[in-house]
């Protein structure tokens, strides 16, 4: 049943594709009722796996590691979490998509990547995390290529070069691993890793050298700094409803992976903790910095989908460095990691309401739209105040939990050590909160407060469907910060097991003033960056007198263009050519000097070179003819011409050439890459006869 979840939303995907073909309204009915299908399954899965029944699912013998399932308390929370973004996305794409073109391939992408989501957060090993992550990546890719224009194109190419790229040093990292332990099984790897290490300390490096290579294939996916790249450029140009899983909830997918290694390979590991911390830290902090000059509402939400991954990695971090007291890291990860998607799913619905009607996302161009919209401004208004921190909001809670982890921490070290890292590390951690306060309440007074182009735009903005989509996922993010020890604390408690949480020594007063201090510092540097920086220096008046928002962010600072793009294709294409071409010649030259040294003596001595049978028989003809020609036509100008001996010596030197190229780098790697050619037809003939046995 377990696989059911994953493969039955796949070969839905497929029966969307042919009905849309007949009847969009059937298929649509249809994928509808494939994700209210998956929620009712995993219900009773659940119901199954909490009576105390064991939910696994484990096959041999797909590629000789075989896939393997199971069911916990943190994957029955993303289960459910993956569920319920996919079932109000699919109602919400009803109206969105109708007039879009090229519906049928999105129903069938748009279900096919369900299945590969749940397939990753259902993985218990390795290897079907890296076969399910791999499938998502690209059934997910026709979302950003959607629209197929010149930028959605651009941004899709990013997207997949960082998955593939990613994907390709995160399969290295697995070999490494599982040529130290033997196992790619989740539950086994912290063993086997501890007792290879004991056995052998200098395989140390190798184990860091592998969690490096998946934390990049992971960190890829979670749009971790420097990897953050797609984030941006990919949720302006894809359909709203595919933005909301892309950061809602792909984006966890990469996150689950940093989970593993953090939580199994690299358990209570300080160092490993420090440096995730540290990348956290970056990648807070400089998405905070891009959605304050962001004036895109949707690049902007992107932005900050790239802080708040950073928040969630700081709770990784501080987990390892805490140790075996983590507990309120271990709850903060989780409860951010849940308020994060629901928030985005919000979010970016709303802003998908503001696009399909007025097909613009420039702030300057949608200013005013939400005036007058009760439902939109009340669903867009808790999603900003959840993600900004406020009391009362879901995201208040997991922020709270997160900040108290490295108060935890600093408090624990000022006995043995000096705090100030942590110090600097809790002023950032205050200051990226007030940034996320200050671009929220950028977006919010522009698109339901100041007067605009879109305050123009008349009419109803969402049928009933999309307006209970919406209003639902708003509703949660209420319900969840209003009762945090009910709710919350059960569902971080539920998966808590995953991460190797300890236990809580005391329940946490989220509402008590020392908790609630944080929050308020947070919410004035908020205030302060939006009416002292947005207002003063991200605004100014145009021709006619109105302020307007002002893209200041300098255009060569972009890392794609300014690092990744040059490097991938001019400098790294230039150099390996180079290399390439040194040994190339370099290996000719060798086997040149040693044919006619060392390797002289070897062959036979020749008086003279005569070719072979061939060269013989045309030559003795070609040169009677030269004889019969001196006699008759040439005979005042004759012509000696040994016909025979200049064909044998170039045969000769086509057989020495042949010889010399046989032996180069180039051709090697010509053969080698032939080779790799029919290894892989021969692979995916031996899966395809595989699946049809």
């Amino acid at each position: 049943m377990l696989l059911l979840l994953c493969i039955g939303p796949m070969a839905a995907g497929i029966i969307a594709y042919c009905m849309g073909r007949y009847s969009k309204k059937l298929r649509d009915c249809f994928a509808d009722a494939v994700t209210v299908l998956e929620m009712g399954l995993l219900c009773w899965l659940s119901y199954q796996f909490l009576s105390g029944q064991q939910m696994s699912f484990v096959s041999q013998d797909l590629c000789g590691l075989g896939v393997s399932l199971k069911l916990d308390g943190f994957r029955i929370v993303y289960g459910f979490v993956a569920a319920f973004m996919w079932a109000m996305t699919t109602i919400f794409s009803r109206q969105y998509m109708a007039h879009y073109p090229r519906t049928n391939r999105y129903y069938m992408f748009f279900l096919m990547t369900l299945g590969a989501t749940v397939g990753v957060f259902l993985s218990a090993d390795l290897f079907t995390t890296f076969l399910f992550f791999e499938i998502m990546s690209f059934t997910s890719y026709t979302w950003v290529a959607h629209d197929e224009t010149k930028e959605s194109l651009r941004a899709a190419e990013t997207y997949l070069a960082v998955a593939v790229i990613g994907g390709m040093v995160m399969l290295m990292g697995l070999f490494l691993l599982y040529n130290i332990t033997g196992t790619l099984k989740m539950d086994e790897i912290y063993g086997a890793v501890t007792s290879a290490v004991r056995a052998d300390p200098s395989l140390k490096a190798t184990v860091y050298a592998a969690g490096a290579c998946m934390l990049t294939g992971f960190g890829a996916k979670a749009g971790m700094f420097p990897l953050h790249i797609w984030l941006p450029k990919a949720h302006p140009v894809a359909p709203a409803p595919a933005s909301a899983l892309l950061s809602g909830i792909l984006t966890k997918s990469g996150i689950f992976g940093v989970l593993i290694i953090s939580s199994e390979i690299f358990r209570h590991d300080k160092g490993w903790g420090f440096m995730i911390l540290i990348f956290g830290v970056i990648t807070m902090f400089g998405g905070a910095l891009l959605g304050i000059f962001s004036i895109n509402l949707k690049r902007t939400l992107a932005c900050s989908s790239m802080s708040q991954i950073g928040f969630i990695l700081v709770g990784i971090g501080m987990q390892g460095l805490l140790g075996e007291e983590n507990a309120i890291a271990v709850h903060g990860t989780m409860l951010h990691m849940v308020n994060h998607s629901l928030i985005k799913l919000t979010l970016f619905m709303a802003a998908g309401v503001v696009y399909m009607n007025l097909h613009e996302l420039d702030l300057n161009k949608i200013r005013g739209f939400g005036k007058g919209r009760p439902l939109l401004t009340i669903a867009f208004l808790t999603g900003g105040l959840s993600i900004s921190g406020i009391p009362g909001f879901s995201g208040y809670v997991s922020k709270t939990l997160l900040h108290e982890s490295i108060v935890e921490y600093m408090h624990e070290l000022t006995q043995t050590q000096p705090v100030g890292t942590y110090r600097i590390i809790e002023i950032i951690f205050l200051i990226t909160g007030g940034m996320t306060l200050a671009y929220m309440t950028k977006l919010f007074v522009a698109v339901f407060i100041e007067d605009g182009p879109g305050a123009e735009h008349e009419g109803r903005a969402m049928n009933d469907e999309s307006a209970f989509a919406l209003m639902m996922s708003a509703a949660l993010l209420f319900i969840l910060g209003m009762l945090p020890h009910k709710l919350m604390d059960v569902i971080a408690e539920a998966a808590s097991p995953f991460m190797h949480g300890g236990e809580v020594e005391e329940e946490v007063r989220y509402f008590a003033f020392s908790n609630l201090k944080g929050g308020l510092i947070s919410i004035a540097i908020g205030l302060f960056i939006y009416f002292v920086m947005i207002r003063k220096l991200l605004m100014k008046k145009d021709e006619e007198g109105n302020k307007v928002y002002i893209d200041a962010w300098p255009k060569w600072l972009d890392v794609e263009d300014l690092i990744y793009r040059p490097f991938l294709q001019h400098i790294l294409p230039f150099v390996l050519a180079f290399v390439l071409r040194i040994f190339d010649r370099m290996t000719d030259h060798i086997i040149s000097i040693l044919s006619r040294s060392v390797l002289k003596e070897v062959e036979p001595r020749r008086p003279l070179l005569y070719g072979n049978m061939l060269t013989r028989v045309i030559g003795v003809i070609m040169d009677r003819f030269v004889v019969l020609l001196n006699k008759t036509v040439r005979r005042k100008s004759p012509k000696y011409i040994n016909y025979e001996q200049k064909l044998a010596f170039g045969f000769e030197e086509i057989l020495k050439a042949s010889r010399l190229t046989t032996r180069s780098v180039s051709y090697g790697l010509l053969m080698f890459s032939v080779g790799c050619i029919f290894t892989l037809i021969y692979l995916l003939v031996m899966l395809m006869l595989h699946a049809s046995s």
